[in-house]
């Protein structure tokens, strides 16, 4: 299915990049979620392209529990320009990942 400009693509499995990614802003994330994670495994995402790459990420962070992510890393992709800029908790497995 083609991206459209400013959607967000279709889910996809986590791979290394993402979880280095969710690694990188697990302290922001326990921040602006008010709460620290002992697990924090990627599982999914979506993304979308803007001045930059905004990523929506579902992350493990115990038990039967979820949180989603908004990250938003800048251009150039330098790994050093990454924001949280939302985090949805609680959510669950089955819960799909949305724009927000």
């Amino acid at each position: 299915m083609p991206l459209l400009c400013g959607g967000t693509s279709e889910a996809k499995d986590a791979d290394d990049k993402i979880q280095e990614l969710c690694d990188k802003v697990k302290l922001q994330a326990e921040a602006k979620a008010g709460k620290a994670f002992d697990v924090f495994s990627a599982k999914s995402y979506k993304t979308q392209i803007v001045a930059g790459t905004n990523y929506f990420i579902k992350v493990h962070v115990g038990g039967e529990e979820y949180i989603h992510l908004r990250v938003f890393e800048m251009l150039p992709h330098a790994g050093s320009t990454l924001h949280v800029h939302g985090v949805q908790t609680p959510k669950a497995h089955h819960d799909p990942i949305e724009y927000f």
